[in-house]
């Protein structure tokens, strides 16, 4: 059979849903044949008052929003029944959804929260414009599927909406016995006569039954046989709530309520999507309308986690996935504090690696720079600490008993309870793949990366063998001339250690001297002597010239004459060796008469220096020519012993006599 208005069509077959007062029914558009959704009142439903009739058509008509189903318009039947023609939502409702098997134990987190987010996001442009649902359960919640796959739930049935503001109350009863408020459920479903009115935090509560049974698959509050059978059990969990507690289940007659403060291990959210959710469901399922959450609080804590960026991660050493929600502007410090957090590995333990590749992050980067994620590609964690590995992340879901008795419905339910845990099963079976795959994909990573660390090791060693083997056959080289002119060099060594003892001793000599002639001086406060002081300096003075003298004699018998040895030898030398391959340098010819008296005498300190150059000259000669010109040079050096004794004895007569005169 068909029905239709002016403009729509349909089959009574295409039911979508049914209520007390009305159906849901698929139609088409007459002409454009565009797929929408019609609801036709009944009978029962013109016994409501006039305004309780047009409340859902005014609400509808005032609200405009994506999370919120759309009025297009107000048609009639022959017989005058009203018809609302709505948005069809190809993807049935929510309750639909949790109702498959694979949805037995929740539903998975990217589309829970899709449901969050939609439901914050409805409720939000109620609240703005002052509506109360009142009827809010996964059976009023539509879910629309677009061309990219992706659901988008909407608000319906406003049946029982109505105009309230927060400060406001009333005392009309509507709702769905599970998802009621305690107060509503003892006068509407107990019969319970009460004089209590209600606000908009009942909305509040049908919110938190329906996030609890899209996240579990399950309603937080069962009573022995179920709610609608032990309805007096029912509103006593409800009510007797611990605070903090997110559901209570009765498993025997008359057994006492197991309380819980923490979503079951069976549902698909991760660990870090319930630390955020738990504290909101506890907030908002409070009975006592007082300690309830306001909406304003529900939003704010809703948008928190709505608007936290989920990092996927997976730890190698306990073999177990986590997601840390974390807000985009936080910083990776407090991300790495956040991982510690839901792994216990501490922050300076934490190695993380991503696509094969160590992934080195700075304290004060921010989160949104991390690379994108996913369950499949997450970033993986290694720590160096001597940790056991943890347990296996899932337990088996419980099987229920075999009915002993024939009964249709009960067989129904046994079998969809049967196949929701096998799916369950199937469920852990691809988790148990997905977390193999990573195991191995991690440790491959890391095993190639030890083994680049260690061919770049390989090729240092290398190097450093290669060096230590060329400094090994450069000592061996070295080695016979090192011995050969070791003795060389040993005993100019022991030489100069004994000329710089000798110095040693006369500049000891000279201190006390230096020391004696300041007493004397010190002593002398007036310019003419005593006799014998006198005599002394007579005698000094002789000695002095004498002094001289003997300076002279040593420089040009001695030192000269040994320095002319020499040129002669270099000249010879550098004739039969050079083969005068080297240019001569300009200078004056050297001059035999070089001790007359008319020729110019160097000053000592000249000498010195000249006989030092040779000195040093003769030295280097060891390190570049062969022995028999070490012989050759060592045969004609200077004697500096006694050039420099002489040399010492002037300047100590010299300057004592003559600071001596210079004080007179």
């Amino acid at each position: 059979m068909t029905a239709s208005t002016i403009s729509y069509l349909w089959s009574l077959d295409d039911v979508l849903g049914q209520g007390a007062t009305a159906s849901v029914y698929k139609a088409r558009h007459k002409r454009s044949g565009e797929l929408v959704a019609v609801k036709v009142f009944n009978i029962m439903s013109y016994n409501r008052p006039h305004e309780v009739q047009m409340r859902e058509f005014e609400m509808l008509r005032k609200l405009n929003h994506s999370n919120i189903i759309k009025l297009f318009t107000v048609e009639e039947l022959p017989s005058k029944q009203k018809v609302l023609v709505m948005e069809y939502c190809s993807g049935g409702s929510l309750l639909s959804l949790l109702e498959e098997p694979e949805n037995a134990f929740g539903l998975a987190e990217t589309e829970f929260l899709t449901v969050l987010q939609c439901i914050v996001q409805g409720m939000n442009h109620l609240r703005e414009n002052g509506v109360v649902h009142r009827d809010i359960k996964p059976g009023n919640i539509m879910r629309q599927v677009g061309e990219d796959g992706r659901s988008v739930y909407k608000l319906t049935d406003f049946g029982a909406a109505r105009e309230l503001e927060d400060d406001e109350k009333f005392v009309s009863i509507y709702g769905t016995e599970e998802y009621l408020h305690p107060d509503m459920y003892e006068r509407a479903v107990l019969r319970k006569p009460h004089h209590k009115s209600y606000g908009v935090s009942v909305d509040l509560w049908s919110i938190g039954v329906t996030l609890y049974h899209a996240a579990t698959g399950s309603l937080p509050f069962t009573p022995y046989e179920g709610p609608r059978r032990n309805k007096p059990i029912m509103f006593k969990i409800t009510t007797e709530k611990p605070m903090g507690a997110i559901a209570g289940i009765q498993r025997a007659e008359g057994g006492p309520i197991e309380w819980s403060y923490h979503l079951p291990h069976s549902c698909q959210l991760s660990q870090g999507l319930r630390v955020q959710l738990v504290p909101v469901l506890a907030g908002i399922m409070e009975a006592d309308q007082e300690k309830c959450w306001c909406f304003d609080q529900f939003f704010t804590a809703t948008t928190d986690i709505l608007q936290r960026q989920a990092v996927h991660l997976f730890s190698l050493q306990q073999t177990m996935a986590h997601c840390i929600y974390i807000h985009h502007y936080n910083t990776v410090s407090i991300f790495f504090e956040e991982v510690a957090s839901q792994t216990g590995i501490g922050v300076q333990q934490q190695h993380l690696m991503y696509l094969g590749h160590d992934l080195l992050l700075e304290g004060s980067m921010k989160v949104v720079n991390l690379p994108r994620t996913s369950p499949s590609q997450p970033l993986l964690l290694l720590t160096y600490a001597s940790e056991a590995n943890t347990s296996l992340s899932f337990r088996e879901p419980e099987s229920p008993v075999i009915p002993a008795r024939f009964d249709v419905m009960a067989d129904y339910n046994f079998s969809k309870i049967v196949v929701g845990v096998v799916h369950q099963y199937l469920r852990i079976v691809k988790l148990l793949h997905r977390h193999r795959e990573l195991l191995l994909q991690g440790y491959y990573s890391y095993i190639m990366k030890l083994r680049n660390e260690c061919r770049e090791a390989l090729h240092s060693i290398a190097m450093v063998t290669i060096r230590l083997q060329s400094c090994l056959n450069n000592l061996r080289c070295s080695s016979p001339q090192v011995h050969q002119h070791l003795p060389v060099y040993s005993a100019g060594i022991q030489e100069f250690q004994n000329r710089l003892d000798q110095l040693q001793i006369e500049q000891a000599k000279l201190a006390e001297t230096l020391a004696n002639d300041k007493r004397y001086y010190r002593g002398q406060g007036f310019k003419t002597l005593a006799y014998n002081d006198e005599q002394i300096h007579k005698f000094e003075k002789i000695h002095l010239s004498s002094h001289i003298k003997r300076v002279k004699s040593l420089f040009r018998e001695d030192c000269v004459q040994k320095y002319k040895e020499v040129l002669v030898s270099a000249k010879t030398w550098n004739r039969s060796e050079l083969g005068g391959s080297l240019p001569t340098p300009n200078r004056p010819p050297l001059d035999d008469s070089i001790t007359s008296s008319k020729q110019r005498c160097y000053p000592p300190s000249i000498i010195h220096n000249m006989c030092s150059k040779h000195t040093q000259r003769k030295k280097n000669s060891y390190f570049h020519h062969e022995e028999r010109h070490l012989q050759f040079v060592a045969g004609f050096q200077l004697n500096p012993v006694k050039f420099s004794s002489g040399l010492f004895i002037w300047l100590q007569i010299t300057t004592r006599v003559a600071s001596r005169h210079l004080i007179f």
